[in-house]
């Protein structure tokens, strides 16, 4: 699916970013979102594409181990405007150190991993 529309559905923005509505809601009452989301006359919510690319962003950052209570910090900051650019600087450095440490230590992980299965391999050959 492609995101051409000037606003999507919560199970459109769902299926376009491959996070549940559930997700989606949880991050609006968490208040990771830049702005509040809009509302249809119906109630339902109506995402940007503007929407949609912060909540690309977010995903990142989740999946990169970032706690949501940074993330929301992070989203605060943003709100803030240019005033805070060196704050966020900061806290994007900080966790991309982490992440460094993460796949450092992944990398190590696997290579046992590896030489476990050579090992297995070079077994079952005899």
């Amino acid at each position: 699916m492609t995101i051409t529309d000037a606003r999507l559905a919560i199970s459109e923005v769902a299926e376009a970013t491959g996070l549940s509505t559930h997700t989606l809601r949880y991050y609006e009452r968490a208040g990771l979102m830049l702005t509040p989301v809009d509302r249809a006359s119906s109630s339902h919510r109506r995402y940007t594409e503007a929407d949609i690319a912060w909540v690309g962003f977010l995903t990142k950052l989740r999946s990169t181990g970032m706690p949501i209570a940074v993330v929301a910090e992070y989203a605060e900051l943003v709100r803030r405007g240019d005033v805070t650019t060196a704050d966020r600087l900061e806290l994007l450095q900080r966790h991309r150190i982490s992440v460094l440490a993460q796949l450092e230590e992944v990398t190590q992980s696997l290579a046992a991993i590896d030489k476990k299965i050579a090992l297995y391999e070079e077994k079952v050959s005899e």
